[in-house]
């Protein structure tokens, strides 16, 4: 076996790993998407792939995590949170991947819901709250995913068309 398709196969991994680290908040995920897209280029001494694709893939991988801040800020903030709530969702994201799928699903609600809660002593608006930066996170990982496949979309058309 060549060492190309060795490499080949790893950049693979690697971007499946970058697939779901864009959906588990605690992985790095466009940017390993990003990383993996370069070791399969420079598996290939960068013969088909261009630096410009390459740059436009790094706008690509920063586009993803200002979508990913705005979604979930403009969620919350839609319903009346105070910028400590927004802080409470993304914490509890990352401690809800500790509870599997439950706690990944129900830990920026409670966390959002929990900060504003404490803020406020209004569980009416502290659940509004918690919904708002749920439903914001959720639209945030549909745009993040969406802009890591365009991303992978784009490496395939200028490395096979």
């Amino acid at each position: 076996m060549s060492w190309n398709i060795v490499w080949q196969i790893l950049a693979g991994l690697v971007v499946a790993v970058g697939i779901a680290g864009t959906v588990l908040p605690a992985l790095p995920g466009s940017l390993i998407v990003l990383g993996g897209l370069i070791l399969a280029a420079w598996a290939e001494g960068f013969e088909y792939v261009s630096t410009g694709t390459i740059t436009l893939l790094a706008i690509l991988t920063v586009l993803t995590y200002i979508v990913d801040f705005a979604a979930s800020a403009l969620g919350a903030k839609k319903l009346g949170a105070r910028p400590q709530a927004i802080w409470g969702a993304a914490i509890g994201a990352v401690v809800g991947i500790f509870f599997g799928l439950p706690g990944f699903l129900l830990g920026p609600f409670a966390g959002a819901m929990l900060v504003q809660y404490l803020h406020d002593r209004d569980l009416m608006q502290a659940g509004k709250v918690g919904i708002g930066a749920w439903l914001g996170m959720a639209v945030g990982t549909a745009l993040k995913l969406a802009l890591v496949f365009l991303m992978i979309g784009v490496y395939l058309v200028q490395r096979f068309v």
